[in-house]
């Protein structure tokens, strides 16, 4: 996997039911949309209509959340079959899922669980990664997700974690910095550690969301505005990462389609912003 053989899309949004109408009536100015997968896995209608006519005018990427890569169970071959025939559809510039694993025994939990960072975990989420990118015959982005609890066996830290997968299995990653600071809060590690240790040649995309501030714990809610905290962590990637497709989340208390789009047009800003630093400093240490 090269980072050079995917696209900057520039700074999107999540495509969501309650946008449908104002999206295909006014077509905004908007970069790329991100589809959940599974909303668009059935054998015909509305969605897919819209999907259709999304697809006709803007870049569109696939991001799921059950192909369950750190379950025990045998990989789902149903669900890969409809979803490689969804990509066939829409051809997105990529597809994605998470870090974790989202049932056992058949059951399918409905969550993002966490997982525990020890080498044998590594191998086997390593080794589900590669044959379900054989079998889609494309490679994909793994998600960090937010997490709550710690495995008292883990034997690495989850930067390292994520690392050595995705350099094991040849994935791409889609680092989503909202997770990272409700992570980093809930087990009180540095943000930014995170971010530095994280290959560049590996990150495609970003994900950036609002969460829930209980006090003693952050909850990955994504139906809050991005806080200032994690649009500086979104800075500080950027400096480290250069230019990578941006994506806003918003799944719950959505707002109208123009906040979405001031939203991104915030990540778009916040990008020039460090990319004209980056280049004037650059220009400093020359002329030094």
């Amino acid at each position: 996997m090269k980072r050079e053989n995917f696209p900057f899309l520039g700074f999107g949004v999540g495509l969501r039911r309650d946008h449908y109408l104002h999206i295909l009536e006014n077509q905004p100015q908007i970069d790329w949309f991100e589809i959940l997968s599974e909303n668009f896995m059935v054998p015909g209608g509305r969605p897919l209509e819209v999907l259709d006519a999304v697809r006709a005018r803007y870049p569109v990427v696939m991001h799921g959340v059950s192909m369950s890569l750190g379950s025990t169970d045998p990989l789902h071959r149903d669900y890969l079959r409809e979803l490689k025939e969804l990509a066939r559809r829409c051809n997105p510039a990529w597809i994605s899922d998470h870090l974790c694993w989202t049932g056992v025994g058949g059951r399918n939990l409905h969550d993002l669980l966490p997982l525990p960072y020890t080498s044998e975990v590594v191998a086997h989420v390593a080794a589900r990664i590669r044959e379900a990118q054989d079998f889609l015959e494309r490679p994909i982005l793994l998600e960090n997700v937010s997490s709550y609890m710690a495995f008292r066996d883990s034997t690495m830290t989850e930067w390292d974690f994520l690392t050595e997968i995705v350099e094991r299995a040849d994935c791409g990653i889609l680092l989503d910095v909202n997770n990272i600071f409700v992570s980093a809060f809930n087990h009180r590690f540095d943000a930014r550690t995170y971010i530095d240790a994280i290959p560049c040649g590996r990150v495609i995309q970003v994900h950036l969301a609002g969460h829930s501030d209980y006090g003693t714990h952050l909850l990955d809610t994504h139906d809050h505005p991005v806080r200032d905290e994690v649009w500086d962590l979104y800075a500080h990637a950027v400096r480290r990462f250069g230019a990578t497709s941006a994506l806003i989340e918003w799944d719950d208390n959505i707002p109208e389609f123009a906040v979405l789009m001031e939203t991104a047009d915030k990540a778009r800003t916040i990008h020039q912003r460090v990319e004209a630093e980056t280049t004037r400093d650059a220009i400093r240490s020359e002329l030094d």
